[in-house]
């Protein structure tokens, strides 16, 4: 997302893929200055990454990692532009049930939906 809240690339997984291993892919080709994500992104390889590109990472650490970074959680509560981004997307009815089969039908959709949030 951008600073916007906009989408600024999305990729489709398989529902059972975990988050993190898709950070370096996202982040490929971008500069950003600030990387905000969730708990679910705490790992040190994400990390790595982001600070390679030379960005900030204002991620919270999990509860088990014993190496606590600390987080800006002023610059933190930014992500919810992300959350409202995918609320609104969801109010459309493919995107949100994913009654299409075909992996490339619904990403087709949901760029769809994007633009007609981008849009509004």
């Amino acid at each position: 997302m951008s600073g916007l809240g906009l989408p600024v690339r999305i990729e489709l997984t398989p529902g059972q893929a975990a988050d993190a291993p898709q950070a370096a892919g996202l982040l490929e080709g971008l500069k950003p200055e600030v990387v905000i994500a969730d708990k679910g992104y705490d790992s040190q390889e994400v990390v790595d990454v982001i600070e390679e590109k030379g960005a900030e990472a204002v991620i919270p650490p999990r509860k088990n990692r014993k190496e606590k970074r600390p987080v800006d959680w002023h610059l933190y509560k930014d992500r919810n532009a992300c959350e409202r981004f995918w609320s609104k997307a969801k109010q459309f009815r493919r995107v949100a049930t994913r009654y299409d089969k075909k992996a490339a039908n619904f990403l087709a959709f949901v760029h769809v939906a994007s633009i007609m949030i981008l849009l509004r």
